[in-house]
Parts: structure tokens; C-alpha cells; sequence
């Protein structure tokens, strides 16, 4: 009887072939280690309250500007205060690399780039369960501070989106950004739910060109950050 093989498994053995020739251990390069020291710098970080001002920019779609604030609670409790208005994918708006370390995974050390005039080590992750929606991510994580400075995704059901963050030591201590890029590319019928404002279903009707992929893109700047300073879970409940 022949067993069929899990596809993220066969992804990260095509990768472990890949690198067996480079030095992928080198001193300071073992995948493992580096992701240990992200996920314990972000892991400082029990909860937040933060401004945000959100521009979407979808091709069919026309949402204004949207000032709201965000609210985290770890280990991920998110609720995005503001009135008349749904924004997801919240994986956009509130990145947290520990989401991607959640189950079993493969990491393989690439290669070493300069990203935002930084020396930046960069880090495949292959989720190994077939249930994973993240078949795999490329991680450009800063070297001296361990911020995650790029992401580059590709999901079962939500295509590829690649993701930019920029880091204002003068606002916070903890690697939480002050701004993200946050670009996509999806099937127009699987659109994340709540990308839209109050009139995006006319919006898409209305201009949809038959074309069945689009891109987007969604830009935070993050203001005010309020850490570790407590946030009760009743605050995460959605009014009725």
C-alpha cells in the first residue's frame, strides 16, 4: 500500500536538499536560534493600545482613510476600535511573528541583505501540518534587534501578500512598528473578509473588470503605543 506524502513535508525536504551544500550553520546562522530570539523579543510584549491611520488601496474598491486604535492582548486577543468600519486581515494589522511558530515547522537560514539600510539575516519557515493556511513565509529579521523587517507569504485560500515594517525606537522599546506595507495579491471572490467600507459591495459590482485576480495594498502608521499597561479581556467583547 502506497502512502501518499504531506506536501508541506515534501516542500521543506526539496528545501533541506536545497541548502545541504551552503553553510547553512555557519556561526550566527542557525535558523533555530534566530528564531528563538524573535519570538522571545516579541514574546516581551503581554499587551498594547495604539493609534493607527489605515489607507486601503484596492483596485475596485474605494475606502477613505480610517483613523482607529487597535487593542492587543497576548496571546491573540485583537479588537480594532472604530465606528462603521471593518478592516481585515488582521494578520495585516497586527503581525505577530509568534503566529507563524504556533505549530511544528522546518526554518532554513538563506542568505544575509541589507533591508532599510540594515543588515538583515533572512529565514525560510515551512509549516509542516497540511492544515497550516501559510505554506510557506520568508522572514527578513533585523540582526542587532531581531524585529522582523519583511515578510513574504504564500496561503492555500488568501494567495501571497508581502509585508514591510519600519521600527521608531523613540515610540517604543519593543519591536512593534510605527508603520507596515501590507501588499496583496488575491482571487477577487476570496477577498479577506472586511476589506471594505460602508459602500464596497456597490464599489465591486460596480467596477469589476471580469478579471479574477487583483492586488492591493494596506498602509498603517501606528501613533500613541500604550505597552504592558494592562487591558482587561471585557474590552475585547463586541458590543451588541
Amino acid at each position: 500500500m502506497s502512502i501518499k506524502p504531506k506536501f508541506n513535508t515534501l516542500l521543506a525536504l526539496f528545501f533541506a536538499l536545497f541548502f545541504a551544500n551552503s553553510t547553512v550553520f555557519a556561526q550566527g546562522n542557525d535558523p533555530e536560534k534566530i528564531i528563538e530570539r524573535v519570538k522571545t523579543e516579541y514574546s516581551k510584549v503581554n499587551d498594547y493600545r495604539v493609534d493607527v491611520e489605515i489607507s486601503i488601496d484596492v483596485s475596485f474598491l474605494k475606502v477613505p482613510k480610517t483613523n482607529a486604535q487597535i487593542i492587543y492582548k497576548k496571546p491573540d486577543k485583537i479588537r480594532i476600535l472604530s465606528e462603521g468600519f471593518a478592516m481585515l486581515p488582521k494578520e495585516g494589522l497586527n503581525f505577530s511573528p509568534l503566529s507563524l511558530f504556533k505549530e511544528s515547522y522546518t526554518a532554513f537560514y538563506v542568505k544575509e541583505e541589507t533591508v532599510q539600510n540594515k543588515k538583515a539575516v533572512v529565514v525560510k519557515v515551512i509549516p509542516l501540518s497540511d492544515k497550516s493556511e501559510v505554506i510557506l513565509s520568508t522572514l527578513w529579521v533585523d540582526r542587532s534587534t531581531y524585529a522582523i523587517l519583511k515578510v513574504e507569504s504564500t496561503t492555500r485560500m488568501n494567495g501571497t501578500f508581502e509585508m514591510n515594517l519600519s521600527y521608531n525606537r523613540s515610540q517604543t522599546q519593543y519591536n512593534l512598528p510605527s508603520s507596515m506595507y501590507f501588499a496583496f495579491e488575491v482571487d477577487k471572490f476570496n477577498l479577506p473578509k472586511g476589506l471594505s467600507g460602508p459602500s464596497a459591495k456597490k464599489q465591486e459590482k460596480k467596477k469589476d473588470d471580469g478579471t479574477k485576480k487583483t492586488k492591493g495594498s494596506v498602509s498603517v502608521i501606528y501613533s500613541n503605543y500604550k505597552v504592558n499597561k494592562g487591558i482587561a479581556d471585557k474590552e475585547f467583547e463586541e458590543k451588541k
